[in-house]
């Protein structure tokens, strides 16, 4: 069986080295094209991408698929199966009908149990809404948004201190097996339409949601701290500074939200709409992430002191 494969970051990378070990022959890999990175702005390939060039795999890179001449690499290649995973552009149906199994030639390797939570930011938005539990899924695709049948699922537990970051790398080694497995019997699987109830969309993760609303409840502000790490990191502007909040406790407290109403090395204690939260790891800007009592020794703060709101 040839296989073509389209994905990007980590996760997808993650994928890509288990189809390799697992003996499937890579026709093709696409990936985004190079991005700019670090403080130098130099281009940098995707994980995918370094995957596939330490292997002699070819690649492809456009920037959009829009155009049909962007089609002529994967066409060469002739893939009986098109695997995706965490790509980041939308298969036109031209695309969708290159692969030679048909139907369902294209698998999709999704960090959730469908239908719920469908779109850019699955594993964001499970822990930013309290979920007890994610998975995966591979499914068929379709020209639908993550709307084809279902060939596996499997589910996980989410931990109480998951983050973005924990629950991400337990998805990517969950998908890259299911998807193994589904290419191995891929014959006998039998594809079942997703439920009609239960969808939810889970939105691309905006730079301006990292701010926090601190007349929120308390437990929804830990979720969110959670669920926005790494990317884009919960902030919350003291005075003149912007402070990025990576671990929080929701504990017992009262007060005006976003005033400090206790320090200690143990903890800065903010009031919230609803509880308070005990911020636990912070980091200043051009620093590194701290336990609070390292990051109030260059940092000191002091009760009374009151956390902005964001802008309306």
């Amino acid at each position: 069986m040839k296989i073509a494969f389209a994905g990007t970051p980590e996760f997808a990378a993650v994928a890509l080295r288990a189809l390799i070990d697992g003996g499937f022959e890579i026709s093709l890999v696409l990936t985004q094209p190079d991005r700019p990175a670090g403080r130098g702005q130099k281009l940098v390939a995707s994980p995918v991408k370094q995957v596939a060039l330490a292997q002699g795999i070819p690649v492809h890179q456009p920037e959009r698929l829009k155009d049909p001449a962007t089609h002529a690499p994967l066409i060469e290649a002739a893939p009986d199966l098109l695997v995706v995973a965490a790509y980041g552009l939308i298969l036109p149906q031209a695309v969708l009908d290159i692969p030679k199994r048909k139907p369902g030639g294209c698998l999709n390797i999704h960090a959730s149990l469908l239908p719920r939570w469908r779109g850019a930011a699955p594993i964001q938005r499970c822990l930013e809404a309290g979920d007890a539990e994610s998975g995966v899924t591979i499914m068929r695709m379709e020209a639908g948004l993550d709307t084809g049948p279902m060939l596996l699922a499997h589910s996980l537990q989410i931990g109480s201190g998951e983050t973005a970051a924990t629950l991400h790398d337990k998805l990517a080694i969950l998908g890259s097996r299911l998807v193994v497995l589904a290419l191995r019997e891929f014959e006998t699987l039998k594809p079942v339409p997703q439920p009609t109830s239960g969808v939810t969309y889970a939105n691309k993760i905006a730079k301006a949601e990292a701010a926090i609303d601190w007349t929120q409840p308390a437990a929804v502000i830990e979720r969110r701290i959670r669920a926005f790490d790494p990317f884009p990191g919960a902030t919350a502007q003291l005075d003149e500074t912007t402070v990025k909040l990576w671990r929080a406790l929701p504990v017992v407290g009262a007060g005006q939200p976003g005033e400090i109403i206790d320090v200690a090395p143990e903890g800065i204690t903010v009031a919230c709409g609803e509880g308070a939260l005990k911020l636990v790891e912070l980091q200043k800007p051009g620093g590194r992430r701290l336990a609070s009592a390292d990051f109030l020794c260059g940092f000191p703060v002091t009760a009374g002191q009151r956390f902005g709101l964001p802008n309306p």
